[in-house]
């Protein structure tokens, strides 16, 4: 029997301190398995700062498309999740497809009612919009805020944990049947979506395994064109 062809999925990273880089590529690569092999890709463009507003978003997003199309890598669709923009995507010039909206996508099939969590509460206005333009707020019954800004996050953490489950414990009150926490830096890089599923008793949607494994999904039902060349990534995956 033919062995099956391994599938291979980019995450992009901005700019982030060595540390904090590290953090967030150490979970993307953890989703590797013997089907699926998960790359890094790094772009400049960063959303490490304070008091990041949509205009800071989109331009940080359009750095990313520059990046990436400059360096000949398929084109890809930023998305603003709390404090980082992601790169899932659409069909790029290249014809790859790319999940877009991974994570979301993930939430409406285990569930009806979602309960949000973003930083900080500047970014509520936001984030509000984004739930709408997705068609989902008839199905969001509330946001919560963990209250640190990205920067603060990783010197936070103990609070961060705590504010993020009082939230969701407060969401769930509301009727939420999901927690869905905007943002890859509070979950799963701070909390893991394995402890706070069993701490709070409802699916909690990790913002960096559900779009991998949405686009290794995509890839395996053949949803692509032509084969694009894979970059090697700075961490050793080739």
């Amino acid at each position: 029997m033919k062995k099956a062809k391994m599938i291979r999925v980019a995450f992009v990273i901005g700019g982030y301190p060595p540390e904090e880089h590290k953090r967030r590529a150490d979970v993307a690569l953890s989703y590797s398995s013997e089907e699926v092999q998960v790359g890094i890709v790094d772009v400049k463009a960063s959303p490490y700062f304070y008091g990041m507003t949509p205009a800071e978003i989109q331009a940080c997003c359009a750095g990313v498309y520059r990046e990436l199309q400059a360096s000949g890598r398929p084109r890809v669709r930023c998305r603003r999740a709390a404090g980082d923009p992601r790169a899932w995507g659409r069909r790029g010039e290249s014809g790859r497809r790319y999940p877009g909206r991974g994570a979301d996508g993930s939430a409406s099939i285990v569930g009806d009612k979602f309960g949000a969590i973003v930083y900080h509460e500047s970014q509520l206005g936001f984030l509000r919009a984004i739930v709408r333009r997705y068609g989902m707020e008839e199905r969001m019954v509330g946001f919560g805020v963990s209250g640190f800004d990205l920067p603060d996050l990783a010197a936070n953490h103990d609070k961060v944990v705590e504010n993020f489950v009082r939230e969701a414990r407060r969401l769930i009150g509301l009727g939420a049947e999901i927690i869905f926490p905007m943002g890859i830096s509070q979950c799963p890089v701070h909390i893991k979506p394995d402890w706070l599923q069993k701490e709070l008793g409802v699916p909690v949607v990790g913002a960096i395994g559900a779009p991998i494994r949405m686009a290794a999904l995509l890839v395996g039902l053949g949803l692509k064109q032509s084969r694009v060349r894979w970059p090697k990534s700075r961490t050793g995956e080739k």
